[in-house]
Formats: C-alpha cells, sequence, structure tokens
C-alpha cells in the first residue's frame, strides 16, 4: 500500500513537472496586462479644476495610472465651456492622442458632437457626473432624477408635521442636465405631496453669492418658508448664509447634493450648515472610473461601439447618520497621489 502510495505521487509530481518546469507557475494575465496599460495617455477635462469634485478625480485616477505606468493629463477650461471645447478639439488633433478622455460635460449639447469625433479618432470617452446626448464609451456618476426624489423626500420629512409646507429651489441653470434632472425628480415626488408648494425657484448659475442673494429675496417674500433645496453644495454655502443672515436656522431645512468630501459636507453637517446632503459618492465614480478605464484599454473593442453606465449609490446624509466613513478627504487623497 505505502509502495503504490508513493509510485503515484512520484507520477504525479513527475506530471506537474512536465506541464510547469521547475515547479514554477506563470500567470500569464499580470504580463498581458501591463503591456496593454503601459504608457496609455489619459486626460480630464472637467468644467473647471478649482473645486474638489475635479481635483478629487484627479488624485484617484493619477494614484491609479502612475500605478500601471500611464500617463494623466488635466486641462482647466476654469468653467468656460469655449475653453473646454478647444481641448477636446486639440486632443483630437494632438500627435499624442490621448487613448481615453474623461469629460465632465457643461450641458446636454455642447460637447456632443466633439465628443464623437474623439471616438472616430480612435479615443474612448468617459462621461463624469453630468450626463450628456452622447453616447459615451462609459457614463460614471449618480442618476440625477433619482438623487432629485432623495432631496425632495428629505425636505419633505425635514419640514415635518405643522410647518407652512412651503419650499424653494435654487437651482443650477437651465442647460446642465444636473440640474434638469434634480429638478424634475423634486418635482415628481412633490405631487405626492400637494400640501407642498414650491413658492420660488431662482438659478444660482453654480454660484454662492448668487445663491445667496436668491435666497435671502426668497426669504423676505415667504418669511414662513420651511425648506430649501439647492443644487449644490458649492453655492449653498451662499443659501445657508442667507438662511443664518434672517435668523431662521431652526425655522428652515437646508437641503443640498455634493461629493461628500469632509470639509464640503460632512463638516457642514456637523455644524449645522446643512441639514442633510444627498452625496454622490466620489471615491466610487473614481473607482468606477479607474476599472473603466482599465477594462477599455484591455477589450480591444473600437470606441463607440457600446456604453455602459454604472451609477453611484445615493443616500441623504443627516448629522444623526454620520461615521467616521461618511465622507473622504481632499487632503488625504491628494497627498496619496503626491500632489500638493
Amino acid at each position: 500500500m505505502k509502495t503504490a502510495l508513493k509510485t503515484l505521487l512520484t507520477a504525479g509530481a513527475v506530471l506537474f513537472g512536465a506541464l510547469h518546469p521547475a515547479f514554477a507557475l506563470e500567470d500569464p494575465a499580470p504580463k498581458a496586462y501591463a503591456e496593454a496599460l503601459k504608457g496609455k495617455r489619459i486626460m480630464l477635462v472637467p468644467m473647471a479644476m478649482g473645486f474638489d469634485l475635479a481635483q478629487g478625480w484627479e488624485a484617484y485616477l493619477k494614484r491609479e495610472i502612475d500605478a500601471f505606468g500611464g500617463v494623466l493629463e488635466t486641462r482647466d477650461p476654469n468653467w468656460s465651456v469655449e475653453a473646454g471645447a478647444q481641448a477636446i478639439t486639440e486632443a483630437i488633433s494632438a500627435a499624442q492622442k490621448p487613448d481615453v478622455l474623461i469629460v465632465m460635460s457643461p450641458d446636454l449639447n455642447s460637447y456632443s458632437k466633439l465628443m464623437k469625433k474623439a471616438q472616430q479618432a480612435g479615443i474612448y470617452v468617459i462621461l463624469v457626473d453630468n450626463p450628456a446626448n452622447f453616447k459615451a464609451d462609459v457614463f460614471t456618476g449618480p442618476d440625477w432624477t433619482e438623487l432629485g426624489r432623495l432631496e425632495a423626500e428629505a425636505v419633505v420629512k425635514g419640514c415635518g408635521e405643522g410647518s407652512s409646507k412651503k419650499i424653494g429651489l435654487v437651482q443650477g441653470d437651465q442647460v446642465n442636465a444636473t440640474s434638469l434632472f434634480q429638478y424634475a425628480g423634486i418635482m415628481e415626488v412633490l405631487a405626492k405631496y400637494p400640501d407642498f408648494q414650491v413658492v420660488a425657484k431662482p438659478d444660482s448659475n453654480w454660484d454662492a453669492t448668487t445663491s445667496r442673494n436668491v435666497t435671502t429675496t426668497m426669504l423676505q417674500q415667504n418669511p414662513d418658508i420651511c425648506g430649501i433645496i439647492d443644487f449644490w453644495d458649492g453655492d449653498a454655502t451662499g443659501a445657508a448664509a442667507a438662511i443664518r443672515d434672517a435668523g431662521k436656522q431652526d425655522q428652515v431645512y437646508l437641503v443640498t447634493t455634493g461629493g461628500g468630501e469632509q470639509a464640503a459636507d460632512c463638516d457642514r453637517l456637523e455644524d449645522g450648515t446643512y441639514d442633510a446632503v444627498v452625496m454622490t459618492e466620489l471615491p466610487t465614480e473614481s473607482s468606477n472610473m479607474v476599472a473603466m478605464i482599465k477594462y477599455l484599454l484591455q477589450s480591444g473593442q473600437k470606441p463607440g461601439t457600446s456604453s455602459a453606465a454604472l451609477y453611484s449609490l445615493l443616500k441623504a446624509t443627516t448629522k444623526a447618520d454620520l461615521t467616521p466613513s461618511s465622507c473622504w478627504s481632499l487632503a488625504h487623497v491628494r497627498a496619496e497621489a503626491g500632489i500638493k
């Protein structure tokens, strides 16, 4: 019995050694992965680089792209649609074209034809955060209609029983998809609460000073308003200031949305600046971008031949919901990526 077992084990070892010389297994996948990604160029074109979303995406992307031997470039349109269009145009015509173009579209249509040209030039196009009338290879970000629904449910709950049921909206603008879809989601939910009335819905054009001014006017004209939804934390600080100036922090329930950065969102929930924030989960967006960059560069598929959407989980977060992992720190992720 012992002799038979020994013979069997010896035969197995011989066979294994024949298939895998020196018993050294070599997985071909890491080599193929490295060859597909090394030296690839990725370009990020946000609406601007001077705010937490763009800086956060840049940091998460740089850390991963550096690790696989790629090159990350950023272009800063500084809120100019024309400058963003020029950056995309230059990328398409460059001698060294980017392999992947990541775009935060300012509206539904401005960059659509250019992004299609990019695909025709062999460049994969990823839309981040803002949808557009364009079949991107990938969209990563929130479902903005659902986000609006969550904001509306939060403000209805925040106003509570016995309130005036008057609500104000501080929209972004009338062309950006995030603003249009948020509005649609909000109004869809409020239709289920006929007692609630939207008494004002000015635009802020994504500017905190404008938000403060229009909110001040809103409160003067509707002193019994119970809740306000400001469509972005970047300008909701203005709405919060107007509420504070009017001495109505305990009366007006302020809801907004943001990328979940610590100083911009969690700290503002903690100190009472905001009552609820629907966070768009920037770390998840960034991870999704990285995963799809790696997939596209290894897929061999032609840009523009397929399309995928990776939506972030959404939740209306209040002070009571906060945990140590509720937000991410821009300072920390930029330090990890080696960005000063």
